[in-house]
């Protein structure tokens, strides 16, 4: 019994089109290893697609610089408008809508649960930091209990896997750096990532010093 190939190209005429059947990465991973290619368009088809007669397709040029200059109408609207609110434009020509940092500490005191566990936040920081690396090592390092962090970050779209042999290759994806306002360059998400961690410590020793300050006047 013959095997579908992975991925198979179809010439006609001066058009070339790939089908990529690879079921071991997610979507996300496929469509930006293709753009990174230079694939010009990109057509989508799901199950849902095909029960509802539909398909996806996307423009790599001409839509894309549509979209961007409509998008930057409207969060010039929202943002002039919205108190709370702003639409900030992120690398590569992507928007996010988020709240005004001056209103973080009121949100905080109604927050119940956090997107990601300190301890899968843990595992997160040392893919970023040390990727690409293997999911052998990060065990080694994060112990058994990280399995489960890394369906969760990939359910997320933080983190990529790429089978290599029996484990996988892990990196942070392009939604990672977005999300927590990271550069999309490594070298430079390292560097900005000890920046944090190096602000991080400054404040917990500010904190524990106007902890045993308050002990002595209590004293």
């Amino acid at each position: 019994m013959c095997e579908t190939p992975r991925v198979n190209s179809y010439a006609v005429g001066k058009t070339l089109s790939i089908i990529d059947y690879r079921e071991e990465y997610t979507p996300g991973w496929k469509f930006n290893e293709w753009e990174l290619k230079g694939i010009p368009i990109r057509i989508e088809i799901g199950p849902t697609d095909l029960k509802s007669k539909k398909v996806m397709v996307v423009r790599r040029d001409e839509g894309t610089r549509k979209a961007v200059k409509i998008t930057r109408n409207i969060a010039n609207i929202l943002n002039s408008t919205l108190k709370a609110i702003e639409v900030v434009e992120l690398q590569n020509q992507k928007f996010v809508m988020q709240l005004r940092k001056k209103y973080n500490p009121i949100a905080k005191k109604f927050s119940i649960k956090p997107l990601i566990s300190p301890s899968t936040l843990k595992t997160l920081s040392y893919i970023a930091y040390f990727q690409p690396i293997s999911r052998l090592e990060l065990v080694e390092q994060r112990g058994k209990h990280a399995y489960p962090h890394f369906k969760t970050l990939e359910k997320l779209g933080f983190i990529s896997g790429e089978p290599s042999g029996r484990t996988k290759i892990y990196r942070t994806t392009s939604a990672f750096s977005e999300y927590f306002g990271l550069s999309n360059n490594l070298e430079t998400m390292k560097k900005q990532l000890l920046q944090i961690d190096l602000q991080s410590k400054e404040r917990a020793s500010k904190g524990q010093s106007r902890m045993k300050k308050q002990k002595r006047l209590n004293i």
